[in-house]
């Protein structure tokens, strides 16, 4: 990433099916401050979709998301 972003939390959710990601970064954003950063790695391609779902009903917010090959990284800020 060329903009370097302070990662507050760091999840591995490889392996892990749908729901389980977004259950997992749900309760983690509640683990820190707002304003904070996630950083999470996953190989459901359903995070694609659930995880800006997601971030849009709870009020967060999805900085970024990358596919590379199997593997889906995304940053999550808490907002609330």
């Amino acid at each position: 990433m060329a903009e370097a972003l302070k990662i507050d939390l760091k999840l591995n959710l490889e392996g892990l099916s749908c729901p389980m990601p977004v259950v997992k970064v749900a309760k983690a954003i509640k683990d820190v401050p707002i304003g904070a950063i996630i950083e999470a790695t996953a190989t459901d391609p359903g995070v694609l979709a659930d995880i800006p779902s997601w971030a849009r009903t709870t009020g967060n917010e999805v900085i970024k998301m990358e596919r590379e090959g199997k593997l889906v990284r995304f940053y999550v800020r808490r907002v609330k």
